[in-house]
């Protein structure tokens, strides 16, 4: 039987926005391997923190990740399961809503 690939970190990302841009603090981690031209996702972890719109769950606004066996989305201190097609629609997701809460913050 072959022996599963070894994941590694394959992305890392931290952003530190502008007060006109909403503020906070944009993260991405993402854990996986490369096979025969593609990326397999095994991990991942992608947030909007901003303590100043949230105190609970470590000021992460909104969020996804896989991390407990299972993918779910952070919202505003909320865990709840979410359906999950792959890592590239959720992060399509993630940018979608995330710019949906700055706008309404500046309203």
């Amino acid at each position: 039987m072959p022996k599963p690939p070894k994941e590694s970190l394959l992305e890392q990302e931290r952003y530190e926005l502008k007060q006109r841009s909403g503020g906070g603090v944009l993260r991405y981690e993402v854990w996986g391997y490369r096979e025969k031209n593609r990326t397999i996702v095994t991990r991942y972890n992608i947030a909007y923190i901003n303590h100043d719109l949230c105190r609970k769950d470590n000021g992460r606004v909104l969020g996804y990740d896989n991390a407990h066996g299972y993918h779910h989305r952070h919202y505003m201190g909320t865990v709840e399961p979410c359906e999950f097609v792959s890592y590239e629609t959720t992060v399509e997701r993630f940018q979608r809503e995330w710019q949906e809460v700055v706008t309404q913050m500046k309203r």
